[in-house]
């Protein structure tokens, strides 16, 4: 394999005198073999094709092509294998170191020149040029080396066939480099073809994200823009859900609160007389929606009503808990469907008439059932001899326990508690006691204002703002006329017949603290059934007056004034007449009742009256004595009791007839 490459060179020839190649290169027995590691010039090897790529990692110019660039010389990656240098001819050597023909002495001064590695010729200067001694032979044969030089020794066919394992070795490897710098040019080929499509990914996505910015930047200007006209306008599929699946409770509420909202955006958009193509789709669907929404109100409504009529409920846990607790519901009824809401309304109304009718009918029934005492005609100041004993009404009248007509007693504890609370129905039915007639007047009433206060609280609430205060007044004395009718009709049975004058003045208070109350809680549709009770008690206490009046008359005008005997006259006394002590009881009890009456009250009037019937009377009775002395004591004596029955009172009425009777008092006292 070697020796026909070896074969297939010639030695270099043989300089003309036969002697051997020049000093400067060193002389192989071995033929000159072909290598690929030879310059350009040389031929290629068999079998192997020349890269055409350039893989110096040196190189900064960033236009140069992998695979256009060209192959180096050497046609590897590899470190460049040492090759002899050229040789000049050794006989132009010499003849520059000899000179010209004829000059071959030594030590003569001729211009100098000497080769360079590369066939050069560099001048020297004599200086330079030292033979050591030596002949010109020994100085032709003898070699120079130089630093960029490599000596070549003499290799016998020998020795080469002993190093041919070596190059063989060598050519291997040098094969098995080349094949490893195809493997690295083809993964770098496909290396850079991949880098050329991931570049043209990247500029493809680079122009897909600008097309996207571009894109977003104008959504975003058309969001700005239609974003608030959509989310006013459109309701999402929860709260559809809501309204038509779910149960009533506050988040029902809510979703019905966003249906009104949007509706009255959609109503804004129309008036607007903008033909808005996103709002005419959505129109039919929110009337629907807002249909289904009626629907299910008024199925709500309609449940809660009919609760209301079943037996022993209570009608103020159904209404704070079911109707005001959503009373927006009523309020979305009657702005989209007024006629179903006036419905809702009407029967509404019906319920709860017929409601506080059965109530206060059943209640007014158990009050009949406490028992009263009955004063009547024979009670009055004339005709009461202080003997009778009080009957009671309950039913047929049957001797009951002794009571005082003229004397208020603790009767007038029924103002001054603080306990507001009527008495229960199952309370009146097993009541023992015998009470007058303000009991059952007060509490049948104290129930009434309680109730009423609640009920028109409720209608306010509820109805408002949807319908006015007016009407919902007109609503209020729809539900409570029949039973306002059953209070004043209760009031009539009480005081009719009884001559009762200060139960009737106890009523009035009473009627009065609940105009008072009512005026504090701030319920005005009251004050027509306390008016009309007004109108009904104070006839009657001025009737029972003028009877007390006509009974102190008739017995006046019963007093004899004819002269006496002396055996008469001595059993005359000078002690107060019982009915003065009845009529200062009366007339105290009058005045407690009266401490904040005002001046346009008939109880001034109808006390002045009897005042003077009694003056009356007292005066006469005092004419009946024989005796001027015992007769002005006698006067002096009941206007003495007079004023001190009445001395402690307070009020503005109190202290007038204080003073009228201490006028008298002192007018008598004197004379006595």
């Amino acid at each position: 394999m070697w020796l026909d490459r070896l074969s297939g060179h010639s030695t270099p020839a043989a300089t003309p005198s036969g002697s051997p190649p020049p000093a400067n290169r060193a002389y192989s027995p071995a033929p000159r073999r072909p290598s690929h590691l030879a310059p350009s010039s040389a031929a290629q090897r068999p079998g192997f094709t020349p890269r055409s790529s350039s893989l110096s990692i040196n190189s900064n110019d960033s236009t140069t092509s992998l695979l256009s660039s060209s192959r180096k010389p050497n046609g590897s990656g590899l470190k460049q294998s040492v090759t002899a240098p050229e040789v000049p001819d050794p006989l132009e050597v010499l003849e520059k170191l000899l000179g010209p023909e004829g000059n071959t002495a030594p030590g003569l001064t001729n211009p100098k020149s000497t080769v360079n590695g590369t066939g050069t010729a560099e001048e020297y200067d004599e200086e330079e040029l030292d033979f050591e001694g030596l002949s010109l032979r020994e100085v032709a044969s003898k070699t120079f080396v130089t630093e960029e030089e490599t000596v070549y020794t003499p290799q016998t066919t020998e020795e080469f066939e002993k190093d041919i394992a070596q190059f063989e070795e060598l050519h291997r490897s040098i094969r098995a480099c080349d094949d490893g710098l195809n493997s690295v040019e083809s993964n770098l080929t496909s290396f850079q073809n991949d880098l050329a499509a991931v570049s043209a990914e990247i500029e493809t996505l680079q122009a897909r994200s600008t097309a996207l910015s571009i894109r977003l930047e104008n959504r975003k200007i058309v969001e700005n823009g239609l974003g608030p006209i959509v989310e006013e306008i459109s309701i999402s599929p929860a709260v559809v859900r809501k309204i038509v699946e779910g149960t009533i409770d506050e988040v029902w509420v809510r979703a019905l609160a966003e249906v009104e909202k949007r509706s009255k955006a959609m109503d804004a958009k129309s008036r607007e007389q903008r033909n808005i193509k996103g709002v005419n789709d959505l129109r039919p669907l929110l009337t629907n929606l807002i249909t289904k929404a009626l629907e299910r109100i008024r199925d709500f409504m309609v449940a809660q009503i009919k609760a209301l009529r079943s037996p022993n409920i209570n009608a103020q846990i159904i209404q704070q808990q079911h109707f005001v607790r959503y009373k927006d519901l009523y309020g979305f009824l009657h702005k989209h469907h007024p006629q179903l809401a006036e419905q809702i309304a009407q029967a509404y109304m019906n319920t709860m008439r017929w409601y506080f009718l059965a109530q206060f009918t059943r209640y007014e029934k158990a009050l009949e059932k406490i028992k009263i005492h009955v004063i009547d005609k024979h009670d009055v100041l004339g005709q009461d001899d202080g003997s009778r004993k009080g009957t009671i009404m309950s039913g047929a009248k049957t001797t009951g326990p002794p009571h005082d007509a003229v004397n208020l007693g603790r009767r007038i504890d029924l103002l001054k508690t603080s306990n507001q609370t009527a008495l229960a129905s199952f309370l009146a039915e097993e009541e023992k006691a015998t009470h007058y007639l303000e009991f059952p007047f007060r509490n049948f009433n104290l129930a009434l204002v309680d109730n009423a206060s609640a009920e028109y609280s409720f209608l306010t609430t509820f109805f408002s703002p949807s319908l006015s205060y007016s009407a919902i007044s007109r609503h209020f004395n729809y539900i409570f006329e029949p039973t306002f009718s059953l209070g004043q009709n209760l009031t009539k049975s009480l005081i009719q017949e009884t001559y009762d004058c200060l139960g009737v003045l106890l009523c009035v208070r009473l009627n009065q603290h609940f105009a008072f109350e009512l005026q504090r809680r701030k319920i005005p549709a009251v004050d027509g059934y306390i008016n009309g009770t007004g109108m009904l008690l104070w006839p009657r206490f001025q009737v029972v007056m003028d009877q007390h009046c006509d009974s102190v008359r008739a017995v006046t005008n019963g007093v004899s004034i004819r002269k006496q005997s002396a055996s008469e006259q001595a059993k005359q006394s000078a002690a107060p007449h019982f009915m003065t002590q009845r009529f200062g009881q009366f007339m105290q009890g009058i005045l407690a009742l009266s401490t904040e009456a005002g001046d346009d009250e008939p109880v001034s009037s109808s006390l002045t009256r009897l005042r003077s019937e009694i003056e009356a009377f007292l005066t006469k009775m005092g004419k009946s004595i024989g005796d001027a002395r015992k007769r002005e004591r006698f006067l002096y004596n009941n206007y003495s009791l007079i004023l001190t029955i009445i001395g402690d009172l307070e009020g503005k009425l109190a202290i007038e007839q204080q003073e009228h009777f201490e006028v008298l008092k002192k007018a008598f006292g004197d004379s006595a």
